[in-house]
């Protein structure tokens, strides 16, 4: 197990700095400091917007992977860590996605999700034994999540990515880190000193959760899984979502519920096939193959029958 020994220099990093907006905090009433806390979030999006370039080129390079049959792999330590695998463990119901397409990984495994394992982080061997045993390859995209930028055991999975070929990208909010320097895409929202010294799961953890955000949503847009606003490879997997489906091919269709009821049953309650049967008076095999042809997308099946 080879563990990182290097000393670290917090001076440098603009995540462990002290804010001066909330040096007094403990001394304010419950209103006022929950304030500092609203006003220090506001700056968040503003920061996330500034990297929105760089995003762009995150999503369409994870999006010409799953064309590819590649996947999205995020790989993170802690807070970090833990909203990779948020991220990740949503797209299946919301887009009806493989378990398998967008993965996360955290230092530590199953156990850090819940609670911290000590020295995980630093552990750089584990950082390449654990892409290595989900057998990733050049078609995959690495995502290192870190808000230090600077974390070994992302570090090594990143390093690691490179070598096979694959495109390597990372999110973090320190800038000219070592994260930086190694990935092909970086984004770093700059969202300053946390409330809490060096509380990076407040601000820089938001400002994580939202770049993660988009580039799920934006490759899941960009390979078919959204027709206008709606996800319409949603999995019925429970009472609501059952009825989200109907709303949904109610809404694309702009047919009534007995339509759309009477469409989803006759094609195993799939949202894209029952809206383009609806759209293109055609019978469930036919809107399949409409589907296949032009690759899922919702509405070239539909344009293309027109």
């Amino acid at each position: 197990m080879r563990t990182a020994t290097v000393k670290i220099d917090l001076t440098q990093m603009v995540t462990e700095s002290r804010n001066p907006a909330s040096q007094d905090i403990d001394t304010l009433s419950t209103l006022d400091m929950l304030k500092v806390i609203n006003d220090e979030d506001k700056k968040v999006a503003l920061a996330v917007e500034q990297t929105l370039p760089t995003i762009a080129k995150a999503v369409d390079a994870i999006a010409a992977a799953f064309q590819q049959g590649g996947r999205l792999i995020y790989v993170g330590a802690g807070t970090s860590g833990r909203l990779g695998i948020l991220d990740a463990s949503e797209c299946p119901p919301t887009f009806g996605s493989a378990p398998e397409q967008v993965v996360g990984l955290i230092a530590g495994g199953h156990t850090a999700i819940l609670r911290a394992v000590e020295n995980a982080e630093d552990n750089e061997t584990l950082g390449e034994q654990d892409l290595r045993d989900i057998n990733f390859t050049a078609k995959d995209v690495l995502v290192g999540i870190a808000a230090s930028g600077r974390t070994p055991y992302v570090l090594a999975a990143m390093h690691y990515a490179k070598q096979q070929g694959a495109t390597v990208a990372c999110i973090s909010c320190n800038p000219q880190s070592a994260m930086v320097e190694a990935a092909d895409i970086s984004m770093t929202p700059i969202v300053g000193a946390e409330v809490v010294t060096g509380s990076s799961r407040m601000k820089a953890g938001t400002a994580q959760k939202l770049i993660l955000n988009m580039l799920t949503t934006g490759a899941m847009i960009r390979t078919g899984k959204v027709y206008g606003n709606l996800m319409v490879d949603v999995e019925a997997t429970n009472a609501k979502l059952v009825e989200r489906q109907k709303r949904i091919v109610m809404e694309a269709a702009g047919c009534d519920r007995n339509s759309a009821e009477h469409a989803l049953n006759a094609c195993n309650g799939h949202c894209k096939t029952a809206i383009v049967m609806l759209l293109t008076n055609s019978d469930a095999e036919q809107a399949k193959g409409l589907l296949t042809q032009h690759h899922g997308f919702t509405r070239a099946a539909i344009d293309s029958n027109h």
